[in-house]
């Protein structure tokens, strides 16, 4: 048994991938489930009930709450301060829970895909406080990029407000870590001045549904290179995979 865990998940990018990977690799009496927690707290009964469980993923909005409910941490996760993906070692009483991070490793290889040979990003600016910031945060920080987070209720970032057109001309990346936009709720999007957006910069978006959110269709509008976070979303369920199938239990590398 695997699964998901957040709130809410009525559109599940997780249970889908894993449900067509099960059915194409033949793994028989192997389930992927959702299961919505109003309240992290609801955490420990749900494993208690499941004592089959291999592995979970973790979704907004616990990516940060979830850590005190687990028994080990991998470096990454740790020094992110974030979990994604958690993997369960052996059985019964002495099982233990792990954490683990995938998203920074997912986001690095869509945004190494993005940029193709060239690396010309000298600052980025990262919307959004949370803990798929934190991650993007730390793929950017192993590629060299400076970056800055930008959020309307944080008092240790940027203000939207601040946004002027000299910080966006030399902010050629701007990463999207809210679920503005997100499907239904599709006429949102981070209110950032999208004029002064250019050929030069490059959007990135979390979210994948809708395909084209109206962030990114504000950029495209203004010749800028776009992408949403459906390659990201792959990329990290393949790696949470590899963790769950391997005997080690050790960090992951980007």
């Amino acid at each position: 048994m695997y699964g998901l865990i957040g709130y809410p998940l009525s559109h599940s990018f997780s249970k889908n991938f894993f449900t067509r990977k099960f059915a194409d690799e033949n793994l028989k009496g192997t389930e992927y489930q959702n299961f919505p927690l109003e309240n992290i707290e609801a955490f420990r009964g749900l494993v208690d009930n499941h004592p089959n469980f291999q592995g979970l993923n973790v979704t907004i909005p616990y990516k940060e709450k979830i850590i005190p409910f687990l028994d080990a941490l991998d470096p990454v996760a740790s020094e992110i301060g974030a979990v994604n993906t958690i993997k369960f070692i052996g059985t019964g009483e002495s099982r233990i829970l792990k954490g683990f991070n995938t998203d920074a490793y997912g986001f690095t290889r869509s945004l190494q895909e993005v940029l193709g040979q060239k690396h010309s990003i000298q600052h980025a600016l990262i919307l959004g406080t949370g803990g798929a910031s934190k991650a993007v945060a730390y793929a950017l920080k192993q590629m060299n990029i400076p970056y800055e987070f930008v959020s309307s209720s944080s008092k240790t970032s940027l203000g939207y407000e601040s946004l002027t057109r000299e910080l966006i001309q030399n902010s050629k990346l701007i990463v999207n870590t809210t679920p503005l936009g997100m499907y239904p709720k599709i006429l949102d999007c981070p209110a950032i001045p999208y004029d002064f957006i250019s050929r030069e910069h490059i959007l990135f978006d979390l979210v994948y549904n809708p395909a084209i959110s109206l962030f990114l269709q504000n950029g495209m509008e203004k010749g800028a290179s776009i992408s949403n976070g459906l390659k990201m979303l792959e990329y990290q369920a393949l790696k949470a995979w590899e963790i769950w199938g391997s005997e080690e239990s050790g960090e992951i590398g980007l």
